[in-house]
């Protein structure tokens, strides 16, 4: 397996910490990459159906799960949203459960890069988080995933 591109593991940094920032009170301890990916959700179901966004979130944690271990107590419910055990978070120190977090939302959006490409990828991401700034991100210098094979 391929590790993320330092682009998008740069990219789902950003989009974590958006997404955990600001007057949002989240009430549960769910994995900070369970709220980008539900953001995403409804935009990538409308591009490639509710089958193919379940398919794609379930590649991206498969691939996960090759560096985060609590990883694969995730399972991607029908609907296409990440469920997790309340336990896990008791059990998975905060850094531990933030990086895996990274990993998981890196390893989406890579798929994505290789599927439909980093302009559109980028599109999609300027859709849905509008207010993010992206200008400095640049993938044509090296997303291995588009240029190593």
């Amino acid at each position: 397996m391929i590790p993320a591109s330092p682009q998008t593991q740069d990219l789902a940094k950003r989009l974590i910490a958006y997404e955990m920032s600001g007057d949002k009170s989240f009430e549960t301890k769910a994995p900070a990459a369970f709220y980008v990916c539900e953001t995403l959700r409804p935009h990538l179901a409308t591009l490639m159906g509710d089958t193919g966004f379940h398919a794609l979130l379930s590649r991206a944690l498969v691939l996960a799960y090759a560096h985060v271990s609590w990883l694969q107590t995730v399972q991607v419910k029908a609907d296409g949203s990440l469920g997790v055990s309340d336990k896990v978070a008791e059990h998975v120190a905060p850094e531990k459960m933030a990086a895996g977090s990274v990993i998981l939302v890196s390893q989406l959006l890579s798929l994505l890069v290789a599927f439909i490409g980093a302009n559109i990828t980028l599109g999609i991401v300027r859709e849905v988080w509008p207010k993010l700034s992206l200008n400095d991100l640049d993938f044509s210098k090296g997303e291995k995933n588009d240029k190593a094979k």
